[in-house]
């Protein structure tokens, strides 16, 4: 996409991604690039965003940030004055107002983009298809020449949706999304209220054999892979099978700094095994 990343960590948007002075600590931590939050010019209120931690990942109900766009804007010019690879993660309602939050978000300076527009928390992220992938796609490359790639989550047409991306204008894709989950609470029902995005170890193998099947059928752009990456060998695997980097979530949530440490320390011992030790 354009950037040049030390090592091919980066950190995916989510609540961790969600203020400027840690995404400035992740990156002095080690991280390739950091991924804000989903920025959305009308973000949900009133929803009651909670995470739920299973024994391999988690639960969440979380949407995008409630920052104002205003307020993303001066972060972001702050991070390109300082030349930080920071990627802005945009959504909106319709193309047209997210081609207008593209161009605002690239004129403050956001080297890249990642589209979010495949949110199962939100209603239409459930009923993803190729048309509406190209649309919004298709609307935000008409406005800047910036790099940028569509996440998208695996499971049914992952192929056809890739290829609209990649035919709307996408550099890149971001492979994947969460996918749907739910658990049951003691008392019966579902934990959180209903079923929302998964995210973990469980998730990696899914995406391993979409980004297999993906290149076998000729996607050929830049794939950052995301799912379950808790170990440099997890790093290690997705590069294997064609992605450019991968990118590290959930495992963040415990001992955040301290385990993003160590998965790029593990990265670059991977790289250079006189590293190991040091």
């Amino acid at each position: 996409m354009g950037l040049r990343l030390e090592n091919p960590v980066v950190v995916g948007s989510g609540l961790l991604t969600d203020q400027a002075r840690t995404i400035r600590r992740l990156l002095e931590t080690g991280a390739g690039a950091v991924v804000t939050k989903t920025i959305h010019p009308s973000p949900p209120q009133g929803l009651d965003e909670r995470i739920f931690r299973l024994p391999t990942g988690m639960l969440n109900s979380t949407t995008y940030s409630k920052r104002p766009v205003e307020e993303w804007l001066g972060h972001l010019r702050s991070f390109a004055g300082d030349r930080l690879p920071v990627i802005a993660s945009v959504h909106a309602d319709t193309p047209a107002e997210l081609a207008e939050l593209a161009s605002a978000v690239t004129g403050a300076g956001s080297p890249a983009l990642e589209l979010g527009i495949s949110c199962l928390n939100e209603e239409d992220g459930l009923q993803d298809t190729p048309e509406r992938v190209a649309a919004y796609t298709a609307a935000v490359r008409r406005v800047t020449d910036r790099p940028l790639s569509v996440k998208l989550a695996v499971g049914e047409g992952l192929l056809s949706r890739a290829r609209a991306a990649v035919a709307a204008g996408a550099d890149a894709l971001s492979i994947s999304d969460t996918i749907p989950g739910a658990a049951v609470a003691a008392g019966g029902g579902l934990e959180l209220g209903g079923v929302f995005g998964y995210s973990g170890p469980a998730i990696k193998p899914l995406v391993l054999a979409a980004l297999w099947t993906l290149r076998r059928q000729g996607i050929t752009v830049p794939v950052l892979a995301i799912g379950g990456v808790n170990t440099a060998e997890d790093v290690r695997d997705y590069l294997a099978v064609g992605a450019c980097v991968a990118q590290v979530y959930t495992a963040l949530h415990t001992d955040m700094y301290g385990t993003l440490a160590r998965i790029v320390a593990g990265v670059r011992a991977l790289a250079d095994p006189a590293r190991v030790g040091a």
